[in-house]
């Protein structure tokens, strides 16, 4: 039997109501748009070395609560003022969490839950 690792996520794919609103709110965070676009069924964007994916659905396919995607980024400080400045509502501000990461939660407008961490520096703890 063949033993293999899986070694990262290459991709999440959320689902939205709406392409157009969908695309403007995750390049006003600073994704970058790789594929697709505000008239697309479907919209890839840069996160790092992975890919955040947009796929339309009809207002007849619903959701609720599936969890919530973690974004590394280099200053959760400066992202946070990013989202504000951009016209985003964070649901919290940045704070430094016991399992060692500052982050702040962010809800987009189709309901997915985002968080936007950096580890923090173990000379801090």
């Amino acid at each position: 039997m063949t033993h293999s690792t899986i070694e990262s996520i290459s991709a999440i794919t959320l689902a939205t109501h709406d392409m157009a609103r969908a695309v403007r709110f995750y390049t006003r965070l600073g994704f970058d748009l790789i594929h697709g676009g505000e008239d697309s069924l479907f919209s890839t964007l840069r996160a790092g070395t992975g890919y955040l994916n947009l796929t339309a659905q009809t207002e007849r396919r619903e959701w609720t609560w599936w969890g919530r995607v973690i974004f590394h980024v280099s200053d959760v400080d400066a992202h946070y003022a990013l989202a504000v400045e951009s016209g985003c509502q964070p649901d919290t501000q940045p704070r430094d969490a016991p399992w060692g990461e500052r982050y702040f939660h962010l809800t987009d407008p189709d309901g997915h839950e985002l968080s936007f961490a950096r580890p923090l520096d173990a000379s801090r703890h």
